[in-house]
């Protein structure tokens, strides 16, 4: 049997064919110019993607985590105050993960399915007349509950307090899918990874740095090396790396950032929003409803379903796999079992999204669950053919 349907986690996402032949690439010497002539390139093409002008790129062999770690370890010095709000799992691990480094974390615990509370963290830095918070971490858009959160709004709350905190956001999720405005929202360090919006497999932790956290990094005292600014900035001035680069991932990156740039940024956001707004209207029309508590929160990459009561979630994404052989991601933390999750970002069509919403609908059909059979479909057809060349109409604009 044939199995190549696409996957609809939020990633890592689908790889397009012409990404994977890219990593199809002999052995380079990466001290050679060869290496030089097509890595140097890559910095400010993600700068752009990034939209920073102002602000530094380092790509590191790793993974969205290890690009947290990066942003921690090379601006912060154990003991240091941070703000945090804990609403989803990945916004969880990244407090964990401070928490390891002996920082001193002040959490503000916000229920799953509503983004960074904005007013609460205003809050919070109005009261440290001191300035004792070093750093707020802000997770854009978080996976788990499909959750897109105001980092504009929190630049304007430190903005209008007069605080110096830096602003350390996780963009993994949202970064070439989704709007992202390094250098307007004053974002201070921006983490991504290569397997989420660049469509390529998990090898590369994509980190913008601002020129006040490359200063913040002259005090910082948490142990780093393998994650070190400076010795990667360094290296990247000649077009070179401290350590063995990860070489097939940054040709597919090269690979990545043409399909990007011919299709044109802002007509990935328009790709992205279309598609995921017929997902939503496929849920709406199934009677059910999304985790996000808010359409001014919903993202633009997953969407996190909650089933009727007496149903559990996991079913769903367990039945789908076994059955029909198409992955759903499941849900996590404070959301397992309620939720199920449809990842529509990076390498992804109205044709595929399609495939995944009548898969949903033939595992809930078996399952039991109660809704209007067919009308997810209908309704996600009927906005794909309406607000079909979208993303076309816009880039000739």
């Amino acid at each position: 049997m044939i199995n190549q349907n696409p996957v609809f986690i939020p990633g890592p996402t689908n790889i397009p064919e012409r990404l994977r032949r890219a990593f199809d690439v002999p052995t380079m010497d990466h001290r050679s110019d060869v290496f030089v002539d097509m890595f140097l390139p890559l910095i400010s093409r993600v700068k752009a993607v990034l939209k920073t002008s102002t602000g530094q790129v380092v790509m590191f062999p790793g993974s969205g985590t290890g690009g947290w770690e990066a942003a921690v370890t090379n601006t912060l010095s154990p003991g240091d105050r941070v703000l945090a709000a804990r609403h989803g799992m990945f916004s969880q691990k990244w407090i964990d993960l401070c928490q390891r480094h002996k920082l001193d974390v002040e959490i503000i615990e916000t229920p799953w399915g509503e983004g960074v509370p904005v007013p609460k963290m205003r809050a919070a830095l109005e009261a440290d007349t001191t300035h004792s918070i070093k750093a707020v971490l802000v997770t854009h858009n978080e996976t788990a509950t499909g959750v897109r959160s105001d980092v504009a709004g929190i630049r304007q709350a430190l903005n209008d307090t007069g605080h110096p905190a830096l602003l350390l956001v996780d963009g993994v999720s949202s970064i070439a899918s989704m709007d992202f405005r390094m250098d307007e929202w004053g974002v201070d360090i921006a983490v991504t990874g290569s397997q989420k919006g660049f469509m390529l497999p998990t090898g590369l932790a994509i980190v913008g740095i601002s020129q006040k956290a490359m200063e913040a990094t002259q005090k910082a005292t948490c142990p780093r090396y393998y994650f070190d600014f400076e010795m990667m900035l360094e290296a990247n001035s000649t077009g070179g790396y401290p350590y063995t680069p990860a070489l097939n991932a940054l040709c597919g990156l090269s690979a990545s950032l043409d399909m990007i740039e011919a299709e044109g940024l802002e007509c990935v956001f328009s790709r992205h929003h279309r598609i995921a707004e017929g997902v939503r209207r496929a849920v709406a029309a199934w009677g059910m409803e999304l985790c996000a508590r808010d359409a001014s929160l919903y993202s633009d990459t997953v969407s996190a379903i909650l089933v009727p009561d007496g149903f559990n979630a996991n079913d769903v994404v367990t039945h789908a796999a076994e059955v029909y052989g198409v992955p759903f991601g499941a849900g996590l933390g404070d959301v397992a079992g309620k939720v199920f999750r449809i990842g529509h970002l990076g390498a992804m069509t109205d044709v595929m999204a399609l495939t995944g919403i009548a898969t949903a609908e033939m595992v809930m059909a078996d399952l039991g669950i109660p809704f209007p059979q067919g009308a997810g479909v209908v309704a996600a057809t009927d906005y794909y053919r309406e607000t079909n060349g979208v993303s076309l109409k816009l880039a000739a604009e």
